[in-house]
């Protein structure tokens, strides 16, 4: 069992910055893919970015150039720096860990808010 602990969520005014924390209970260098997801409310869940253990990323073109990801294998952290952020960046951001074993198993945190006003 993987446990994810997200923070680092919050108020934040169109235009800034906030830098999202993903702690994990394992060394996540045994982790295939890592990423961050986010849910508005009324909306599914979407994929933001991921990054695989090799530091291969990918963003959603909604992020792409504003939102960096990255992993910190020797803190097992993984991160979202998030610039520039707009209304429509709000909602509920949650990690996730994907580890191929037998097929692929998902771990997911359980969310930090983030909100963007004007």
């Amino acid at each position: 069992q993987v446990q994810l602990v997200e923070s680092g969520g919050g108020l934040v005014e169109a235009g800034g910055s906030l830098r999202l924390s993903c702690e994990a209970s394992i060394n996540i260098s045994s982790i295939n893919v890592m990423a961050w997801y986010r849910q508005a409310p009324g909306k599914q869940r979407e994929l933001v970015a991921k990054i695989t253990n090799r530091g291969s990323t990918n963003y959603a073109d909604s992020v792409t150039g504003r939102f960096t990801i990255s992993r910190d294998n020797a803190k097992n952290t993984l991160y979202l720096e998030m610039n520039t952020l707009k209304l429509e960046d709000t909602a509920l951001y949650f990690c996730n860990a994907a580890i191929a074993l037998l097929g692929w198993r998902n771990y997911w945190g359980q969310g930090t808010q983030v909100t963007v006003s004007s």
